[in-house]
């Protein structure tokens, strides 16, 4: 694999095209959005100067990890010449299946196609696909370029040969590869989000504050960030979506999300995107400081 195509400059986006471009892949960069695409280009600009302070690349390493990507606003043109597409859209299940269905249209049908969804069922996007034994769940963690683990999801459809490619691509980008199978959350999520969410249902019922439950989990639990610190750096909307994604799946009611969580994403209050959550993060991107609502 030479050249591989990242769908969605977000957050997850820019990281997974900064992580294979700094590996030495040709990253084709994609998003509708020419505004995200230039505050993607920063942040992996920024990220990478921070590498070079601290001694971790040098200067050429950067310039050749920039160099590496190219942005495209279409996916048709994006697409073309690439061994590997990853989506890193938006966790919408609607938005992703209509990618795929896109995807199977114009690539060659012997593209691998993965996804970073933390929570879809890797077999109803695969449905979308002419060939689904090619479609893979390729779930990095945030952030990117420093996390390890990229949880491997096989679908109902996708075959050994897909699954041992995508293995061994994630050990050449120096990640740790876990293969897990087809079940809604994963792995990952279906353990932590229940984690966040019995947070935020302590919270909900008095027990006790937001400072204090971050605290016990960091201090007791040996946990290096509060399970509502980080809530608020996922993303409130992200977080709600996938238990929405878990409750619908099991239909089991330990997965329905609290009440406060519902109504702090109707109210824009998302967590770091959005400058509040939990915390108030309008003077500093850290979570020293409680946010208003939740003050004693």
């Amino acid at each position: 694999m030479k050249t591989i195509a990242v769908i969605g400059a977000g957050t997850m986006g820019n990281g997974i095209a900064h992580t294979f471009a700094q590996s030495g892949f040709t990253v084709k960069l994609i998003d509708k959005s020419e505004v995200t695409i230039a505050k993607a280009m920063a942040t992996i600009a920024s990220n990478l100067d921070r590498m070079v302070t601290k001694g971790t690349i040098t200067e050429d390493d950067k310039h050749k990890t920039i160099g590496n990507i190219i942005t495209y606003t279409d996916i048709k043109d994006g697409v073309v010449g690439c061994d590997l597409v990853v989506e890193a859209a938006t966790e919408n299940v609607t938005l992703k299946l209509n990618i795929f269905k896109q995807l199977s249209e114009v690539c060659d049908h012997n593209v691998i196609l993965a996804t970073n969804t933390s929570s879809i069922s890797i077999t109803q996007i695969a449905a979308q696909v002419v060939h689904p034994e090619r479609v893979i769940g390729m779930h990095f963690m945030n952030p990117v370029p420093i996390m390890k683990l990229v949880e491997i999801i096989r679908g109902y459809s996708t075959s050994d040969e897909v699954t041992k490619i995508i293995m061994d691509l994630s050990i050449k980008l120096g990640k740790t590869p876990t293969e897990v199978n087809d079940y809604p959350g994963f792995v990952a999520n279906r353990i932590l989000m229940p984690m966040i969410n019995e947070s935020i249902e302590t919270l909900y019922n008095g027990v006790a504050g937001v400072e204090e439950i971050d605290t016990v989990m960091k201090l007791g639990m040996a946990h290096p960030m509060g399970p509502l610190q980080l809530a608020d750096f996922i993303g409130l909307d992200v977080c709600l979506s996938i238990l929405n994604v878990m409750y619908d799946g099991f239909k089991n009611p330990k997965y329905a999300p609290c009440p406060l969580l519902v109504n702090m994403v109707m109210a824009g209050k998302l967590g770091v995107k959005s400058g509040e959550g939990f915390y108030d993060y309008s003077e500093s991107k850290k979570a020293e400081k409680i946010a208003k609502q939740f003050l004693k």
